[in-house]
């Protein structure tokens, strides 16, 4: 019995490949059922790379104005109160529960 099977075995193997192939092509992680899912955490991914920056563009210009050929006044006497924790004598201070900057 085996050996009349023994001419369709290529056969077989070959058709249980392409049928695995076929299956991965369609349900895969990079299938084309899952283009949608794909979509959206592309749209996730370019919402954070805004984000991120806008944020990056906000440090670098907080870190042009603490060098010391163009020195703000304002903001290093606003980032050593923020370090050090100190506010002036005529200053209200109202604490909210902030997660602290990284770059502190």
């Amino acid at each position: 019995m085996i050996q009349k099977l023994r001419p369709y075995l290529p056969t077989a193997i070959i058709a249980i490949f392409l049928t695995y192939c076929g299956v991965q092509y369609l349900t895969g992680d990079k299938g084309f059922f899952s283009q949608e899912t794909r979509q959206v955490e592309l749209a996730e991914k370019q919402k954070l790379l805004a984000v991120l920056a806008a944020e990056r563009q906000d440090l670098e210009a907080r870190a042009r104005y603490l060098r010391t050929d163009n020195l703000s006044k304002e903001l290093l006497e606003e980032r050593a109160r923020v370090l050090l924790g100190l506010n002036a004598p005529n200053e209200y201070v109202i604490r909210d529960h902030i997660a602290p900057a990284r770059n502190s």
